[in-house]
C-alpha cells in the first residue's frame, strides 16, 4: 500500500464527517488528466465502500458526492483540451507520457462518443479521453451526456466493490479461519486486477 493511499484512508477514518467532500475531491482528481496518474482515487473509493459496508458511512450520500466530482473532473479536462488543442502535448504529464495522447486518439477515433463513457472505466485512457474529446471539438451536449452518465455509474460501482468485498470477507471469516479468508480475498483481488489490466491493455492496443 502506498503512503498516499494509507494517508487518505487514515484521514477518512479520523474525519468521517468530511468523508463526502473527500470523496468529491478524490473523484474529481481521478478524472483530471494532470493529477489522476498520481492519485490512488479508485483504491480510496473502494475503501470508502468498505466503511459503508461496516455501517460507518452512507452509501448513497457518498455516491452523491462522488458522481459530481467525477463528472466535473472530466468537464474541466474537456475544456482544457478545447483551449490548448494540439499544444496540449507540450504540457506535463503529456511531455513525459506522450503515449497517453496516442492511446487516447486511437480509442476516441474508434469509439466516438462511447469513448467518453467507456474510457472512465479503462485505466490507460481514463483521464485523457475528455481532453481528446475537447481537442476534437466533440459537441458539448453529447460530451456531457456521456460524462454524467458514466459518472453516475462509476462512483456507485467502486463503492459497491468495497461493500461487497467487506461482506465477502465477513462471510469467509465466519466459515474458515481468518488467515484463510485473507488469503482467498487476496487471491481474488489479484486475479480481478490481472483480468482488468489485460482487458485495458487489449482495448488500448486495439
Amino acid at each position: 500500500m502506498g503512503d498516499l493511499e494509507q494517508l487518505i484512508k487514515d484521514f477518512i477514518i479520523a474525519h468521517r464527517d468530511w468523508a463526502g467532500p473527500i470523496v468529491f475531491g478524490l473523484s474529481f482528481g481521478e478524472s483530471l488528466a494532470f493529477i489522476s496518474i498520481l492519485l490512488p482515487a479508485t483504491a480510496a473509493m473502494v475503501f470508502v465502500g468498505v466503511l459503508v459496508g461496516q455501517g460507518l458511512l452512507d452509501f448513497w450520500w457518498m455516491a452523491l458526492w462522488g458522481i459530481p466530482g467525477a463528472a466535473l473532473g472530466d468537464a474541466v479536462s474537456y475544456w482544457i483540451g478545447r483551449y490548448f488543442r494540439a499544444s496540449i502535448g507540450t504540457i506535463w504529464p503529456f511531455t513525459r507520457h506522450p503515449q497517453m495522447l496516442e492511446q487516447g486518439h486511437t480509442f476516441f477515433a474508434r469509439w466516438g462518443i462511447l469513448s467518453v463513457f467507456l474510457g472512465r472505466f479503462l485505466g490507460p485512457v481514463r483521464a485523457v479521453i475528455p481532453v481528446i474529446a475537447g481537442m476534437m471539438d466533440m459537441p458539448t451536449v453529447k460530451f456531457q451526456i456521456a460524462n454524467w452518465t458514466s459518472a453516475a455509474i462509476w462512483a456507485p460501482y467502486w463503492l459497491l466493490v468495497g461493500v461487497l468485498g467487506e461482506q465477502l470477507f465477513d462471510y469467509l471469516k465466519s466459515r474458515i479461519s481468518l488467515e484463510g479468508a485473507v488469503a482467498l480475498v487476496a487471491v481474488a483481488v489479484v486475479i480481478a486486477s490481472l483480468i482488468w489490466r489485460w482487458l485495458a491493455r487489449r482495448n488500448a492496443a486495439r
